[in-house]
């Protein structure tokens, strides 16, 4: 699965140029760099918008626009690679709303409750992103305001990550970004779009993404700081990946 992740890119300007992606120069004050997001938080996304990438504020967790209230995102965090094109939930937006979302890095835990160790998972060069496959929703609230939900598509892990849990964010590569945003506006070729980037859900290559132990402050989700990224130094034993 993917329950917490990381995005810490200094300067909105700079996240734009990374992503290849415009936004609205109104949202630039509502960025920061952020070192463990959590469920329900505002995070960022990439959509497609007149064959352009735009870049948006969207909330972690996906509501659907017939769904009553926001109870049930908490539970739509993710959505299964295996299922999404099929489940009720994902495959209406897995065929029209398509987006990536932007990190740098996601956590993954080991070891029994009392002594959980989170792992830090992220490319090998500092700078580099992780391009998340993601699907979105609007919803409008009953005061009639519209909300930009998003949930993270998962798949099975891969070396790295299967040592501690058997499920991974699907990150695109660089170059099947603007096939996974593009929408085709005939039905026909929509759907036929949607089957065949069902061929990108796969795991990402091991050499894509390490693991470091990092610190403990990231059980606690109210510490979103620079510290929490602070290599573990102080752990009794050391962690066996492989």
């Amino acid at each position: 699965m993917c329950g917490r992740f990381t995005l810490t890119i200094r300067a909105f300007d700079e996240l734009e140029r990374l992503l290849d992606a415009a936004a609205d120069p109104h949202y630039a004050p509502l960025y920061r760099p952020r070192y463990n997001i959590a469920p329900t938080d505002q995070h960022w996304v990439v959509r497609a918008r007149h064959e352009r990438r735009e870049l948006v504020p969207a909330v972690w967790g996906l509501v659907n626009s017939w769904a009553p209230d926001t109870r049930g995102a908490a539970r739509q965090i993710n959505a299964r690679a295996e299922t999404v094109a099929t489940a009720r939930a994902f495959r209406d937006a897995f065929e029209r709303r398509r987006c990536v979302v932007p990190a740098d890095g996601f956590y993954e835990w080991t070891g029994d409750k009392a002594t959980r160790r989170p792992l830090w998972f992220h490319p090998p060069h500092s700078g580099e992103l992780l391009l998340f496959a993601g699907l979105y929703e609007s919803w409008s609230d009953p005061a009639d305001a519209r909300r930009l939900t998003f949930t993270i598509i998962t798949t099975a892990a891969n070396g790295p990550v299967s040592a501690v849990h058997d499920r991974m964010p699907v990150i695109l590569p660089p170059e099947a970004v603007d096939e996974w945003l593009h929408v085709p506006t005939d039905d026909a070729r929509r759907a036929r779009q949607a089957t065949a980037l069902r061929e990108l859900l796969l795991p990402c290559p091991d050499d894509r993404i390490v693991p470091t132990p990092v610190s403990r402050r990231v059980n606690a989700v109210a510490n979103d700081d620079p510290a929490c990224l602070e290599q573990a130094v102080d752990e009794a034993a050391p962690l066996r990946l492989f």
